[in-house]
């Protein structure tokens, strides 16, 4: 699903301020009336907040550094990953405990049904036009890096992405397992590091630029894995 410019303006850009999930009553009649509302890029705030606390009950996440997570505008949030879907969970979870906001995160499959469901839990499609469109609108939105086997890794940068969001700003992110709240473990730990890219005077889309970028992200991330 790619991102139209002029249905983003024609439904606004919203808010991503995150609220206090409904009684299941009030949530039941008001998806029954349908007094919900889908922004232009499939996000449903009802459904996001349920979810949100949903994985706040479930998911205990310390932030370290929780001052360099950007309060408004947008900006893209770059983190490791290990096989599994945690680490975004995790990351959203300590983000919103922090910021209040809510965050998209990217990886949402193409498909009518499936991606459509995901879409409105608050993740986001891969085109890099949809990423740019996003940030572009006020929003956040997490992109993991690609997969690695051991947790502690940083693997590869998506290089088209980082393409289109030349001039935002990019937080890199160290995401370090622990456990469910229901277990007697550690919480997962977030870490921020510093913003590695902000304004430029590299038009989007150029792909020397977005290299380098890519290569930075990853060093930093790498770094703030290292030090965890």
């Amino acid at each position: 699903m790619v991102i139209d410019a002029a249905e983003i303006r024609q439904r606004g850009q919203g808010s991503d301020q995150g609220r206090a999930p409904e009684s299941p009553l009030t949530l039941l009649r008001r998806r029954i009336d349908g007094r919900f509302q889908v922004d232009a890029f499939g996000g449903d705030a009802q459904l996001m907040d349920m979810l949100g606390w949903a994985l706040g009950l479930a998911v205990r996440v310390e932030v370290e550094h929780a001052e360099r997570f950007p309060r408004t505008g947008g900006a893209l949030l770059v983190a490791n990953r290990g096989v599994g879907v945690v680490e975004p969970a995790a990351l959203a979870v300590g983000f919103r405990k922090v910021t209040g906001r809510r965050i998209r995160v990217i990886g949402a499959p193409d498909a009518p049904v499936l991606g459509d469901l995901i879409r409105k839990l608050g993740a986001l499609g891969t085109h890099p036009s949809d990423v740019a469109a996003l940030l572009r609108a006020g929003h956040v939105a997490a992109a993991p890096l690609a997969m690695t086997w051991l947790r502690n890794g940083a693997g590869a940068p998506p290089r088209e992405m980082l393409a289109a969001i030349l001039g935002f700003p990019v937080v890199p992110v160290a995401v370090v397992p622990g456990g469910p709240a229901s277990l007697p473990i550690r919480p997962w730990r977030v870490i921020v590091g510093p913003i590695v890219e902000t304004e430029t005077d590299a038009v989007p889309g150029d792909t020397l630029a977005a290299a380098e970028l890519a290569e930075r992200t990853r060093t930093a991330v790498r770094r703030l894995l290292a030090a965890a």
